[in-house]
């Protein structure tokens, strides 16, 4: 009801057809240095994003606030900003999918737990990051970030849809020094259940990463069988999947142009978007209010889809697959929670299958390193040899250097041990039968 007066007046104003984007968010965010509080905020958001269609041109327009004065200001700037658009893609205030798979993974018991408490775990990760070896020089931060979010999406067609979610993230970095090398590693926490904050084992894994990257020289230059460790995998992953956006194809500028229901990886590499799922991702709808579903991007090495929203998709005279996301008052095309479907193999059973290789842990660069429109890239990196089937000798000053499309055609295994990235990824290790590698 609160709302009924914008679209009174964008109706009086000759505004064809309204919608109402509102976004409500809750952000807490600290930090400590030596145990003390080094940063600390707490905010609460509140956005309009409003547009409507006048003569068959969309206009926008946004406020922080909302009554009827806003409301007024709303109408007059969506009609002056239709005057002056001269985008001729198709626009659509969308009334509603047929059916809609409700799910909610909102936690409501996160905001139960006081600060105090989120504090006190996290004195309890510095502690214990500083405690693991002796060679930890520094505990470098330790950080906490709670974030909650209403999405509310509502038009004149009576289209109104409402989605809640929350998360945190706990984050401990620490700097190792030894023989005058030093090396920084850091590991994260990501979840809406507090019941599963274990500050002992995430204390744990910062120490290894940062005390195993010690003693750390280049390879030999040279072609090597490569094991890309999830987060790794998840970034090329991410960039691959770029490509598969519908109006990268209609603008020419993806590599997946014309490659439609044809093989474009390994038969070992499935990647889907799986909006559906139960983790703090999901999303039953997207931001132009279209019914959100799970769906491989690519199946078996096949290319199955590209990914829509209402535009793209009018353009080609198909259904949009859900996958609108928006920034301020730009829409965009962007898989939810993008997942490389894992394979039975551990990770120990990856390293036996390599026998002798190079195990890539870190890749620094990719947007400056990547070419979105060939796929070739060069990347600093950093990782461990693997020598019978074990990981060996942390390397350090290496390039890996390949192609994005090659690289997921070579890859050869696909392992169990998913990682869950803050990006919306899913990704388990690949193998991949062979990389460039510059060392010394």
């Amino acid at each position: 009801m609160k709302y009924d007066k914008f679209f009174q007046l964008a109706k009086e104003a000759g505004i064809e057809e309204a919608e109402l984007y509102i976004g409500q968010s809750y952000e807490l965010s600290f930090s400590l240095f030596h145990s003390e509080v080094d940063n600390y905020s707490m905010n609460n958001g509140y956005v309009i994003l409003a547009r409507g269609l006048v003569n068959g041109k969309f206009g926008t327009a946004t406020c922080d606030v909302f009554n009827n004065e806003k409301a007024e200001y709303l109408v007059n700037e969506i009609v002056a900003n239709a005057a002056v658009i001269e985008n001729e893609d198709p626009q659509i205030i969308f009334g509603g999918s047929p059916k809609y798979k409700k799910i909610n993974t909102f936690n409501s018991s996160l905001a139960k737990v006081s600060v105090e408490e989120k504090m006190a775990a996290l004195r309890e990760l510095e502690s214990a990051i500083r405690s693991y070896d002796k060679r930890i020089v520094e505990v470098s931060g330790v950080e906490y970030s709670e974030s909650m979010s209403t999405t509310t999406l509502m038009n004149s067609k009576g289209l109104k849809l409402v989605q809640k979610s929350n998360y945190f993230v706990l984050v401990g970095a620490a700097l190792a020094s030894e023989n005058g090398q030093t090396k920084s590693g850091y590991s994260i926490l990501l979840d809406n259940d507090w019941s599963k904050v274990d500050v002992k084992k995430l204390a744990r894994e910062v120490g290894e990463k940062t005390v195993s990257q010690l003693g750390g020289s280049p390879c030999a230059s040279g072609k090597y069988k490569v094991v890309l460790a999830p987060s790794v995998v998840s970034s090329f992953m991410s960039a691959l999947i770029d490509s598969a956006s519908a109006e990268e194809v209609q603008k020419h500028s993806s590599f997946f142009e014309g490659k439609l229901n044809q093989k474009v990886a390994s038969r070992k590499v499935t990647i889907e978007d799986k909006p559906l799922s139960r983790n703090v991702f999901a999303r039953w709808f997207d931001d132009e209010g279209v019914a959100t579903s799970n769906k491989a991007i690519i199946k078996n090495g096949v290319l199955e889809t590209y990914l829509y929203n209402l535009t793209t998709a009018a353009k080609e005279g198909r259904e949009s697959t859900g996958n609108s996301q928006r920034s301020g008052s730009k829409i965009f095309i962007a898989p939810t929670f993008l997942c490389l479907k894992p394979g039975k193999k551990s990770f120990e059973q990856l390293l036996e299958d390599v026998g002798n290789g190079v195990y890539i842990t870190e890749v620094s660069g990719l947007h400056a390193g990547l070419n979105s429109q060939s796929g070739n890239f060069s990347l600093q990196s950093t990782g461990f040899l693997i020598e019978n089937g074990k990981l060996g000798q942390p390397l350090d000053l290496i390039t890996v250097a390949g192609n994005l499309l090659q690289l997921f055609a070579d890859v050869s295994e696909v392992g169990s041990n998913v990682e869950v990235r803050p990006s919306g990824t899913s990704a388990p290790s690949v193998v991949v039968k062979k990389l460039n590698i510059t060392g010394k």
